[in-house]
């Protein structure tokens, strides 16, 4: 089931919801040097909810690009290799705190 449309899809009827009932209520903005009247409630909504997404905008391509620049530093490992450990299984295994060395952790 596409649960990104569904949930589109409610979102929608939730702001049409909204802009229904506030059809007929209308307010004033005022922005210091202009003043907007009669301007309705869903309007004032709207925008600033699209002032916000703008607003987030740059972040967003600021991390994209931060995120871009450290995988062009740090190449990713190459596939069967994991990064950090080297060698065959049986190197790594000889290595590790768990090798059958006999000792069974007693000194």
């Amino acid at each position: 089931m596409p649960w990104r449309f569904l949930g589109f899809i409610i979102i929608a009827v939730f702001f049409l919801v909204f802009i229904g009932f506030n059809l007929e209520n209308r307010c004033s903005i005022s922005f210091g040097f202009a003043q907007l009247s009669n301007v309705p409630v869903y309007l004032t909504a709207l925008a600033s909810f699209v002032l916000g997404l703008l607003c987030a905008v740059p972040i967003l391509i600021t991390l994209r690009v931060k995120k871009t620049r450290s995988r062009d530093k740090n190449p990713p490992a190459k596939a069967g290799k994991k990064r950090g450990k080297k060698g065959t299984h049986e190197e790594i295994l000889e290595e590790s705190p768990f090798a059958n060395n006999g000792a069974y952790g007693i000194d």
